[in-house]
Order: C-alpha cells, then sequence, then structure tokens
C-alpha cells in the first residue's frame, strides 16, 4: 500500500478529474471538433477541455508552481524550487479520434530539472499508474516492478512508428527488423506514457522511441525508474527529456537492446528519410 504525499494526492486528484471529461468525450467522439496541428497530428477539444482541467485544479492547489503542456506551452511560475507541472492532457489522441480505448492523462512534477514524481491514468481501465522519487512505484496502490527475464529472446517490447510528415522511417524499420528477429515480439499502442508504465509494472520489458516531446515521457521516466529499470537514451547517454531518444529495460536487457539499436543504425543505408536521426 503506497503512502501519497500531498502533491502526489493534488496530482491523482487532478487526473481523475480529467479523465471524466475523456470519458465522456469518448462516449461521443463523432462529434468532437478536431483542429491539425501538423501532417497526421491532430489536437481535440477533449485535449483542450483536460488541458483546462488540469492546470485549474493544479494551479488552485500549487499556485506558485510552473507549467509546460502540450497544448498551452510553458507558463513560468514564481516557485523558488523551480517546481513546474509537465502534462499530456491525452497521450494517444490518434486512439482517441478513432474510437481505440487506449489513452492516458500524463502528469509530471520538475523539480531542479529532475522528475521527481509522475502519474498516468488510464481511464478506460480504471488504472492509475504512481512514482515518487525515492518511494517506488505502483498501480492502484499495488507495488510494481521491472521484470526480470534476462534475455532478448524472451522478451516483448514496445516502440513508437513515425507517422506522415515525422522523420526516421528508414532507421525505424532497420531497428525493428534487428530487435523481431532477437525477441518475442514488438507492440505498437501509439500511446508512450502507458508504454512506459507497461514496462514498469512488467507487461513489457522494454521501450524504445526516437522524437518525443517532454510531456510525452516526463511521468514515465520516473515509473520505470522507481521500479527499478534503465533509463537512457538510445545509445547509452543520459537521458534529457528535451533529448532526441529513449530506451528503458530491465538492468539485464538495456544494454542488449541498446547494443541492437546501434548496429540497426550503423547498417542501415543513408537515406534522406534519416532526419534527425543522425
Amino acid at each position: 500500500m503506497s503512502i501519497k504525499s500531498a502533491n502526489m494526492t493534488v496530482m491523482t486528484k487532478a487526473a481523475r478529474k480529467a479523465a471524466r471529461h475523456l470519458k465522456r468525450d469518448f462516449g461521443e467522439v463523432e462529434n468532437l471538433q478536431v483542429s491539425r496541428k501538423g501532417p497526421a497530428d491532430f489536437v481535440t477539444n477533449a485535449d483542450l477541455k483536460a488541458e483546462k482541467v488540469i492546470h485549474d485544479e493544479l494551479s488552485h492547489a500549487r499556485p506558485g508552481y510552473g507549467f509546460l503542456m502540450e497544448e498551452g506551452g510553458e507558463i513560468k511560475g514564481s516557485d523558488p524550487a523551480g517546481r513546474r507541472w509537465i502534462i499530456d492532457p491525452l497521450d494517444g489522441t490518434t486512439n482517441f479520434m478513432h474510437g481505440l480505448p487506449h489513452f492516458a492523462v500524463s502528469i509530471a512534477l520538475e523539480e531542479k530539472g529532475e522528475i521527481i514524481a509522475g502519474v498516468i491514468y488510464d481511464p478506460i481501465k480504471e488504472e492509475m499508474f504512481t512514482a515518487e522519487k525515492g518511494a517506488g512505484a505502483f498501480l492502484n496502490d499495488r507495488r510494481i516492478r521491472v521484470s526480470s527475464r534476462p534475455s532478448l529472446e524472451e522478451s516483448l517490447f514496445a516502440t513508437g512508428v513515425p507517422f506522415m510528415g515525422r522523420p526516421g522511417h528508414d532507421l525505424q524499420l532497420a531497428e525493428q527488423r534487428r530487435i523481431m528477429a532477437r525477441s518475442t515480439g514488438i507492440r505498437r499502442w501509439g500511446t508512450a506514457s502507458l508504454d512506459l508504465a507497461y514496462v514498469a509494472a512488467a507487461r513489457l520489458d522494454g521501450f524504445w522511441e526516437r522524437n518525443l516531446s517532454p510531456w510525452d515521457i516526463a511521468a514515465g521516466v520516473i515509473m520505470v525508474k522507481e521500479a527499478g529499470g534503465i533509463v537512457t537514451e538510445i545509445g547509452g547517454r543520459a537521458l534529457r527529456l528535451d533529448g532526441d531518444s529513449i530506451v528503458v529495460a530491465n538492468s539485464k536487457l538495456h544494454h542488449q537492446i541498446n547494443k541492437q539499436l546501434y548496429e540497426a543504425k550503423r547498417s542501415k543505408p543513408n537515406s534522406e528519410d534519416s532526419g534527425s536521426d543522425s
């Protein structure tokens, strides 16, 4: 049983409140107003409503904290420790728009450049993943840990696939070929926060992706770390939230998957599709 801090209580309350609106909108998804942010990149009025709910709830509880939000951008705070909330109000918007019941609310708390708490809430399955620095990771108050599988051959991985308008298609295919040939399989769920939460809960053994944003991974990063996993950029460099990649796994698999991703990049023919993967 987890003992929640005051901040965690605030975060889970905000996530649940936003999720109630998302569930209602999900039931009437064909009536949603949708705007295009870029090629194959959309925002719905459900994203915007959920983000406002979270912003208002957290602002009321912690008026000095700053914000970094997917839709609303950065809002500077007055907190002397530089604490700010990093928010993805609807991770998995494309799933949501297509009636696929796999999406999440993601909220992280950053202090002096370090993520110290995270919440990932799946409102359809009613699964609340939480983690705080030094206090472990939990699913609905039950302690979770990363898997202990020692080899790629026994392991199941997840990744993200670049969609229209995003770079890196050739490299991603090369990476998938290497991992597919050496593992139990790969899943592509379309919701990075839940991919990370699933690694923390040992439902997946590892995850990698390139070109994500801080709000995609912030809450998941502390989730995996507090569940005993390793989190770095591809290649092993210390993770930066504004970096270009992420790879997570247990301590036995992390080097193995990194090696395969390195070999995939080394053997991939040069192409104009490599984009920012160089």
